[in-house]
């Protein structure tokens, strides 16, 4: 993680990371204003803290309540030498948690995070730099040597493992992009995670899985140079007017096709196979594909070129279709072009197939114990999950030998839920491993306490949300079908391993099989081969009808004003707030979604609600009706933070009293204030009797001033923007 300081007045000092500030100080004493902490004392405080941050989700797990919990730590300094010190981390329990819970949560302690890495001991490497912003180096511990020629070889890779890991690391550092490990994550034998991000946008992450180190380090690395690639980072996002008004948007090869009198799509965008697909019943509009990240309705529908793989031609899918519909499906990068392109195909096939046996309920054969004897090490990892007390299932995914799928489910008997999670590739043995790397990504043992629990709702499992929450983290709810003794499909011996060319054309050959065409767009200009794949009505996460009912540039009816909001007049105020309670728009979906925009999520902004921005509105506009119904509806269903959640449960009295004809403020400020606090009652108060408006909202517009998290993500892309431009000139 980047923390960057700034020097302060006298000896205080702002450490900066991620959305967050920290001031440091010195006591008087020495010298300082002792306003804050001193930088040893964040350090003493941050292994109590640690310390009590995993009895918590210990207790949270087995719904263990910590009200009656006391935790203290104290450090004990050896009088010759004060580096030398004694950390005393004392609980205290209440009587009635159990003997093998008390040993539980000491246990919990002992994994503190920063305990592991003091006792470790943390290396220091003290340079001098140019400029902290433009120092690109990559930031990836034990980062292993390139080697020529040589290096470890792994099934799937046209290149050691070294020398790929040095190669993507050079391109993300020639674009500026200091890329740091947050975490890894080793739980049981040859498997492997880890989680990426750019330390100066954490915005733009990525999540790596392996059975080594250095595969996950690959795959992590890999799939943030597909992301940049693709924009994946900046979907949905609002680039802002300086890059809405120059010549290129999102690619230099864009086309800009102008929106039609009636509002039709216009020729040339799509192919005839497509519109089958995208307008069947000739309801899709122009107006429907216009982009949410520049919003430039006046230039008309920005699309890219893909490449119909059947006969070569140019096909122009609008950038709208595609950040809708396929989210991440269908997107790699790798050491070649034929190797990007099996890793994206067999991410397509994997997640078709998943939701094919998911949403119909499809009961798998087990892969049989004499097959899995090959695997050593997936046995061992298996082994490991089951001695925790998780027993996993093992099965064919490839529905009699059709498709390079497999699947690992696991069973967490504590909770009753399940866990199913599916990996592919041509090569057997690499779907296997990608099943269990998958399964356990990014997660502990106590994360798979949050899996749901199986059903035998059909409903709850074919519904396309489910599908979503699958395609995101594999949270999603399985039948109890899928466990069924007597499966629908006997086990099939398959592979279809060989060359990396030789498996893409086996991969295409399948979906031609099917009757799919295939659409492919590759990317070289950012210095290693990428690739994204569509295979239109088979390859899309969300169903086609929500480029019509939910398309994201509903964004663009709502995000100039809701950013000018300060700005308004009452007549727009109220056309606005009319606006939003005709539409469809869900109360729950939180501003930052809706619009567009990264609002830091520690402030009113970032937690902000379509339900609360009404609320906010209503106020402004004294109906105090509208307002206090909002206000009931907030607080019976919203999970917010307990400061906003205070702040409407004080503006639901006040609200009361002022709609009440025998009820008088003043005879209850005292109390109120005393409950709620002086400072929240005034911005109640004044919220009621319209002094002051937006409580909380700080006043931006749509050049983003003040939105530091947001401009931080559109430096990123600036980036991008630069070398795009740069390739061809």
């Amino acid at each position: 993680m980047e923390i960057k300081v700034n020097f302060l007045d006298n000896l205080r000092l702002e450490a900066k990371f991620d959305d967050f500030s920290v001031i440091a100080d010195q006591p008087i004493r020495y010298k300082g204003d002792g306003s804050a902490p001193s930088p040893f004392d964040y350090f003493l405080a941050s292994s109590a803290l640690c310390a009590a941050y995993f009895v918590k989700v210990y207790c949270n797990s087995r719904d263990i309540s910590t009200d009656n919990i006391r935790l203290s730590q104290n450090n004990i300094v050896d009088p010759e030498n004060r580096y030398n010190q004694i950390f005393k981390i004392q609980v205290e329990l209440p009587d009635d948690i159990s003997d093998k819970d008390r040993q539980g949560i000491l246990r919990s302690i002992d994994r503190c995070t920063v305990k592991k890495v003091v006792q470790t001991g943390p290396e220091f490497d003290i340079e001098e730099v140019e400029n902290l912003d433009q120092d690109a180096q990559a930031l990836l511990m034990g980062t292993p040597s390139a080697v020529d020629g040589e290096g470890t070889r792994i099934e799937g890779k046209d290149l050691p493992l070294e020398q790929t890991i040095a190669n993507m690391s050079k391109i993300l550092a020639d674009l500026g992009m200091k890329i740091e490990i947050a975490s890894w994550r080793n739980i049981v034998p040859h498997v492997w995670s880890l989680h990426v991000r750019d330390a100066a946008s954490p915005m733009c992450f990525t999540n790596g899985k392996g059975a080594t180190k250095e595969s996950a380090l690959c795959s992590a690395l890999g799939e943030f140079i597909e992301r940049l690639n693709c924009n994946f980072f900046y979907n949905d996002q609002f680039f802002g007017p300086e890059i809405a008004n120059r010549e290129f948007v999102h690619y230099p090869n864009e086309r800009w096709f102008t929106l039609t009198e009636n509002d039709s799509l216009p020729a040339g965008l799509l192919d005839a196979h497509t519109r089958a697909i995208y307008n069947p019943d000739g309801e899709l509009m122009g107006s429907h594909l216009i982009d949410t990240n520049s919003g430039r309705a006046d230039r008309g529908i920005v699309s890219l070129p893909f490449t119909r793989l059947s006969d070569q031609e140019t096909v122009y899918f609008p950038s709208n279709l595609i950040e809708n519909l396929f989210l991440s499906n269908g997107m790699s990068a790798g050491n070649t072009l034929a190797e990007a392109q099996v890793q994206c195909l067999s991410e397509i096939f994997e997640r078709a197939v998943k939701r094919e046996i998911i949403e119909q309920e499809i009961t798998l054969p087990d892969i049989p114990a004499e097959v899995l004897a090959q695997y050593p090490d997936i046995i061992e990892g298996i082994q490991a999950l089951e001695a925790q007390g998780f027993p996993v299932l093992v099965k064919d995914a490839s529905l009699g030998g059709r498709f390079p799928v497999a699947c690992v489910t696991l069973m967490n008997p504590r909770t009753g839920g399940v866990f199913a999670s599916f990996g592919a590739h041509p090569s057997f043995k690499v779907a296997l491993e990608r099943s269990l790397t998958e399964l356990l990504q990014g997660r502990s043992f106590e994360g798979l306490n949050d899996i749901p629990l199986p059903t035998f709702n059909s409903m709850a499992v074919s519904e396309p949300n489910n599908f979503v929450e699958h395609f995101i983290d594999s949270t999603g709810v399985v039948s109890w079908r899928f466990f069924a003794s007597q499966s629908d499909y006997d086990f099939v011996p398959w592979d279809f391993a060989s060359s990396t060319a030789q498996e893409v054309d086996t991969l295409i050959a399948m979906l031609a099989d099917m009757g799919h065409q295939v659409y492919m767009a590759s990317y070289t200009d950012l210095g290693a081969p990428a690739v994204r794949i569509l295979v239109p009505g088979y390859s899309e996460v969300y169903p086609v009808e929500d480029l019509i009912w939910d398309n994201t540039n509903v964004a663009l009816q709502y995000r100039e004003d809701i950013l000018n909001l300060h700005r308004l007049d009452d007549d727009a105020l109220r056309a606005l707030v009319e606006r939003l309670e005709d539409s469809q728009i869900d109360n729950y979906t939180d501003i930052i979604t809706f619009i567009g925009i990264e609002f830091d999520e520690n402030t009113v902004w970032g937690q902000l609600t379509v339900l609360e921005l009404k609320i906010l509105i209503y106020l402004a506009l004294q109906a105090h009706e509208e307002a206090l119904e909002l206000v009931e509806m907030f607080l019976q269903y919203n999970d917010n933070t307990v400061d906003r959640v205070l702040f409407y449960r004080a503006m639901q009295a006040v609200l009361e009293i002022h709609l009440s004809d025998d009820l008088a403020l003043d005879d209850y400020t005292y109390n109120f204030n005393r409950m709620y606090g002086e400072s929240r009652m005034q911005q109640v108060i004044g919220s009621v009797d319209g002094r002051v408006r937006f409580a909380g909202l700080e006043p931006t517009s749509m050049n983003l001033e003040g939105l530091e998290r947001h401009q931080r993500l559109l430096e990123s892309y600036h980036k991008l923007h630069a070398a795009r431009a740069k390739s061809v000139r």
